[in-house]
């Protein structure tokens, strides 16, 4: 048994994908609202309007949970929903703010452990429009410590906080190539507006002074009575090269890990950006005033860590295209000699790799003095499951072999390796609206029948996790 006694493992979901009732109880429109709208931006036209109709069924989601036997649960809050329009000078929103606090008060009184992350991509719309979003290092910051105080003071039974999930996502998706909210890159083929040589590195530094902006009232005015914890969720594939006789190669992935790893965990554990992507960078990639420093170094009381797959990776000759923001490089599923790095997915980017797992664990934990992590994420889609019947899609033992062998990957990163990890959310609870892939994509250990009325119907994936988890979690006697 390699997992400690005290391991917590649960579902994950994101409040965008999951609650619907977007106009509800006061709620104001967020940049996703106003994305979904963009024709051509969502794969089947669709949005998060009704989603799994969350909003409206928290009772049955937390029996699904407890009927799973999962004693955590990772979801995201809905900032328009709590502060419509945002900002520190407007008003807040009791209705939405209401709905968290029996939320949270409901899943304890059911024995599940909330883990509460701020943001999940979802900003409101109104601060877009009023000053840029995230691309304002000074006004954005101040307005998400403020709507972060406001539910730290409504929900002090909460004792793991997340600020941001993924700003990798938020910045290089967001501002570089246009294909999240907001919608800008350079492309005019593509997005209206934007400069993606400049834009996702301003966002970038914007979501960590603001990151850095909340853990510290955190820790300053709640903590010491809360007795909780908080940090930031970090996304990163591993990386393996392509030729692994070619050096280029082999330092491409060493820059893959710092241009989307590096480029926030550096500066909480270490103080600065990664050298490798202020040598590409120069004086795009901003630099942290003192006082920013001070906010953003130290940040995090945990690693927060989502991880789906590997990639093969290639370098690019000559000099960086400005317009870059993986690291001049390129990625590949094959490698030199034609091997892959995992089976075919519904998601072109996603192919099973649990080795890379383990890898990208033992990253983490070398790179950054062994911190304690939280899996937030891991999961995957399956290729078809979308086209398949409800009876054929719950045995999905594609999802199934996934997280036996991604979980056990992790067991051996911390059995073999010596990794500190502390919990893991499998990804996710049910099918919903996955981004910019709408509803063809699915990865939920429950099928949500969207033309039957959000109905959910447990997978073979959803039953299968408690005992692997009872096989490998040490009991509290040691045995």
């Amino acid at each position: 048994m390699a997992l400690p006694s005290d391991f917590v493992w649960g579902f994950a979901t994101a409040a965008y994908q999951i609650e619907g009732a977007t106009e509800k109880d006061g709620r104001a429109p967020s940049v996703w609202d106003s994305f979904c709208q963009i024709p051509g931006k969502i794969a089947d036209g669709s949005s998060g309007v009704v989603a799994c109709d969350s909003y409206k069924r928290t009772t049955e989601d937390i029996k699904l949970i407890k009927s799973l036997g999962a004693g955590a649960y990772r979801f995201s809050l809905s900032w328009s929903r709590i502060v419509p329009l945002g900002g520190r000078q407007d008003p807040v929103n009791q209705a939405g703010l209401d709905h968290y606090v029996r939320f949270v008060d409901n899943l304890i009184a059911a024995g599940i452990t909330p883990f509460v992350t701020l943001s999940h991509w979802d900003i409101p719309l109104e601060l877009d429009r009023r000053y840029g979003g995230i691309l304002n290092r000074t006004e954005f910051p101040l307005d998400f410590e403020h709507f972060a105080r406001v539910v730290f003071a409504a929900l002090p039974k909460v004792k793991h906080w997340i600020t941001f999930n993924e700003p990798w996502c938020s910045s290089a998706l967001g501002y570089g190539v246009g294909q999240f909210a907001p919608g800008r890159c350079s492309d005019r083929s593509r997005c209206s507006s934007g400069n993606s040589a400049t834009e996702p590195w301003i966002a970038g530094h914007s979501l960590l002074v603001a990151h850095g902006r909340a853990v510290r009232a955190y820790r300053q005015d709640f903590a010491p009575a809360h007795g909780g914890v908080i940090a930031i969720t970090l996304n990163g594939d591993a990386a393996y090269p392509w030729d692994p006789a070619d050096p280029a190669d082999v330092e491409a992935c060493q820059r893959r890990l710092e241009f989307v790893i590096g480029w926030f965990a550096d500066p909480i554990y270490r103080g600065d950006y990664p050298a490798l992507m202020r040598a590409q960078l120069g004086d795009r990639l901003p630099t942290f005033t003192p006082d920013e420093r001070a906010l953003v170094h130290g940040s995090n009381d945990f690693y927060g860590m989502n991880h789906y797959t590997a990639d093969f990776i290639r370098h690019r000759k000559g000099p960086a295209n400005s317009l870059d923001h993986l690291g001049h490089l390129e990625l590949f599923s094959h490698n030199k000699n034609g091997d892959t790095i995992g089976a075919e997915t519904q998601c072109p980017w996603l192919r099973p790799c649990p080795l890379g797992f383990r890898d990208v664990l033992v990253w983490i934990s070398r790179r950054y003095g062994r911190p304690k992590i939280y899996v937030t994420e891991n999961g995957t889609s399956v290729k078809g499951e979308s086209d398949m019947s409800i009876e054929t899609a719950l045995e999905d033992d594609f999802r199934v072999r996934y997280f036996d062998t991604y979980v056990r990957a992790m067991a051996d990163a911390v059995r073999l390796d010596g990794v500190d990890v502390r919990g893991y959310f499998a990804w996710s609870l049910m099918d919903n609206f996955e981004w910019a892939e709408g509803y063809v994509t699915r990865f939920g250990v429950c099928f949500v029948d969207y033309d039957d009325g959000q109905k959910r119907y447990p997978k073979k994936s959803a039953r299968m996790l408690k005992p692997l988890f009872d096989s490998l979690v040490r009991k509290e006697d040691g045995l």
